[in-house]
């Protein structure tokens, strides 16, 4: 069966989140995603927020037919890192760490390690000399809010040559964006097992772009990140 999966998305316990969980699942499902990973920036805080809603189960199977797979984006000292289908301990602590040291850890804790946007110059996208090195297991070839869009072009022929899995994904920050992009799962039931053993065997893409009026939403987010408070704590 094929399962449409947004694996890089955020919500407001990342910095420049707006929108709570809830409402990235509202919005995945109103658009016929079949699952999301949540990967806020250097947290896995929405993580036990979901289990305690009853929103996601710690046994990686869905609720009521839908799929949140747990993750993080860290900020590696080489450049942002995507964590799917684990949570990392003190992941708050990973911020500036060595990019490979972070995805051995990723590996021991069960997840795959997907750099996201990678060589967008200007949302930390980790750079070929610094990919060449690591021990990914997939790449994220479409990132629906990417700054330029050849730097999609480029991720997409490095992971053809190196023969890497390719991922697609909006990398939300807002609701409305969600499943702007997204991974076609081909797998037989809807599990995080059953997908992240189907990541590393190929996928097909769903590719579009942000409109311009998300893209603006983004850009002021992050601007007004620094401002907004993180929650923190389970309601």
């Amino acid at each position: 069966m094929a399962f449409n999966v947004d694996l890089h998305t955020h919500s407001y316990f990342s910095g420049d989140g707006v929108s709570s969980p809830e409402d990235l699942i509202t919005a995945a499902r109103a658009k016929g995603l079949h699952g999301v990973a949540i990967t806020d920036h250097n947290t896995c805080g929405a993580i036990p927020y979901l289990l305690e809603k009853g929103l996601m189960r710690s046994d990686g199977l869905p609720v009521d037919n839908f799929l949140v797979l747990p993750g993080v984006e860290v900020t590696t000292a080489e450049g942002h890192l995507l964590c799917i289908g684990a949570s990392l301990p003190e992941a708050e602590k990973l911020k500036g760490r060595l990019a490979h040291e972070v995805c051995d850890l990723i590996h021991t804790c069960g997840g795959l390690a997907i750099p996201p946007h990678p060589y967008d110059l200007f949302r930390a996208g980790i750079r070929f000399a610094t990919l060449e090195t690591l021990p990914i297991d997939a790449l994220e070839v479409f990132n629906a809010a990417t700054t330029l869009r050849r730097y999609n072009t480029y991720a997409f022929k490095y992971a053809q040559v190196r023969g890497l899995p390719m991922t697609a994904a909006s990398d939300a920050h807002h609701a409305a964006a969600v499943g702007t992009a997204y991974t076609i799962i081909n797998c037989e039931e809807l599990s995080l097992n059953a997908v992240l053993a189907q990541i590393l065997k190929g996928n097909d893409l769903n590719q579009r772009y942000l409109t311009p009026r998300d893209s603006v939403r983004k850009t002021w987010n992050n601007w007004l990140r620094l401002r907004r408070k993180r929650p923190t704590s389970v309601t």
